[in-house]
């Protein structure tokens, strides 16, 4: 934000941020949740939110407030399962069907955080590790004989 010498024009930045700026617990429109969650197009880097309107076909755990003529309004709620998502999706390589069966544990849903998902799951180099480590055992078992 940028500061003039001006204290008149400092007062009207300062009120135009602040009445721009949403609470917390505001509904947040796609676009702002698009954002949040950082999900640019790989084109053109533009938000997408098309990839929200699909997670919310397949999940039923997401779901937005329809209002003024369908536009789509996310609470805080719905924005933390949509970081969830992302996150076993896109950083963890997870498949739909994994996310769902996480989601649909009523368990996990009030309990699990990002930071106990990062921690249980496989990362991708150890996975690669792991993986060579079990095809040479394999190869050493099959020379066995």
């Amino acid at each position: 934000m940028l500061f003039y010498l001006n204290p008149q024009k400092n007062l009207k930045n300062l009120l135009i941020k602040e009445m721009t700026d949403k609470f917390d617990d505001a509904y947040k429109t796609i676009g702002e949740v698009a954002k949040i969650l950082d999900l640019k197009s790989k084109k053109n880097g533009i938000f997408s939110t098309h990839t929200i309107r699909f997670w919310e076909t397949q999940f039923k755990q997401v779901k937005p407030k329809l209002l003024n003529s369908n536009r789509r309004y996310y609470d805080q709620k719905t924005i933390n399962i949509l970081k969830k998502i992302k996150f076993l999706l896109k950083d963890q390589g997870m498949t739909i069907n994994g996310v769902k069966k996480i989601l649909d544990n009523p368990k996990n849903m009030n309990t699990l955080n990002l930071d106990e998902i990062s921690n249980n799951s496989i990362r991708t180099g150890n996975f690669k590790n792991k993986v060579l480590k079990i095809s040479k055992i394999i190869k050493d078992l099959k020379n066995y004989k």
